[in-house]
């Protein structure tokens, strides 16, 4: 048996298995509240989603059985990567699309993208380098020295994104940023500090960093009753749609639904909305099967973590996870 077929077969395939049948899924769903809209552009989404899904694919088969300790034996992949995460970035401030109110997408000729994406996995995975090769770094002045290092990577692409401006992908890089401080042997006491500020900063930005339609979002989040008929519609048109799937659901791409009536944004129902849209399709029964399925891919990433070496390879798949999850949420 040649090398190829010994890392094809010695993979994990539950993660693998699990992945693309959530991916085919998700496939299913965006077609199935988008068919029947009128905009070319809709119609087409699930089409496209196809082959980007094809392309995930084939990038996951092909990092899983790469020698990755060739890439990332020295910095240079790395800061390569992230520099070109960064480079994303700033094109998009300058060239990218804006919708709904964050200049957050890029267009490369036919292919259109979020660089945040690619920013945040880039700096994790500097992230990782570094306090893997710092780990003897003990005392106080070397773990600051650790910490401030890691503050240097985070701040520019985080400030990038903030600038867009996108809270969401700001909030998602957090959890996994704690995760990997936490397994880079970064000494609780100064994670207890780090979270303390993080806690007494966020009064401030609600205040005075967020725009009123984010901190509107916050509110209706908080209470879908707040302005039932204007802010806060689209939260209760969800609600609705998810109550009235009941337990069995109404079925594939069912007629007279919440989502074909239109009671629900259009443009946006197969990305923000699309939970409603598969509550309302397959009920109750349907999103705890779905909400299983993330919670098994979860559970295997962090196990993946957990029985690796304790150097980059065990690292990077606890922060990885944990964005995973932040991101499903």
């Amino acid at each position: 048996m040649n090398l190829f077929l010994r890392k094809l077969l010695g993979m994990n395939w539950l993660l693998a298995i699990i992945a693309i049948a959530l991916a085919i899924f998700g496939v299913l769903c965006i077609y199935s509240v988008t068919f029947m809209r009128e905009e070319a552009y809709l119609q087409e989404m699930w089409r496209r989603q196809i082959v980007w899904l094809v392309i995930a694919v084939l990038g996951f088969f092909v990092t899983s059985i790469v020698n990755y300790r060739i890439w990332l034996s020295n910095v240079v992949f790395p800061l390569l990567l992230y520099l070109a995460g960064l480079g994303f970035l700033v094109l998009t401030h300058f060239f990218g699309r804006t919708t709904y109110g964050a200049k957050s997408w890029l267009e490369l000729g036919p292919i259109s993208f979020q660089p945040a994406q690619l920013a945040i996995i880039s700096t994790l995975l500097l992230l990782s380098w570094l306090l893997a090769n710092t780990g003897n770094w003990q005392g106080f002045w070397p773990t600051i020295g650790r910490i401030m290092s890691c503050a240097a990577i985070i701040a520019p692409p985080w400030l990038l994104i903030l600038i867009q401006p996108d809270l969401g992908e700001c909030l998602v890089m957090l959890p996994p940023l704690l995760a990997l401080f936490f397994v880079g042997r970064i000494p609780k006491r100064y994670l207890l500090v780090i979270i303390i500020l993080a806690v007494a900063v966020v009064p401030v930005v609600a205040n005075f960093g967020l725009k009123t339609y984010q901190r509107e979002r916050l509110t209706t989040f908080i209470d879908p009753d707040y302005d039932p008929q204007g802010a806060s519609w689209t939260i209760n048109q969800a609600l609705i749609a998810i109550g009235s799937g009941g337990f069995n659901g109404k079925g594939f791409a069912a007629p007279n639904t919440q989502i074909q009536l239109g009671f629900l944004p259009s443009t946006i129902v197969h990305t923000d909305f699309i939970f409603a849209g598969i509550s309302e399709q397959f009920g109750f029964v349907g999103d705890v099967t779905l909400i299983a399925a993330y919670a098994a891919l979860l559970l295997t990433g962090l196990l993946i973590a957990a029985i690796a070496p304790m150097n980059l390879a065990g690292w990077l798949p606890s922060p990885s996870s944990r964005s995973f999850s932040l991101t499903c949420s």
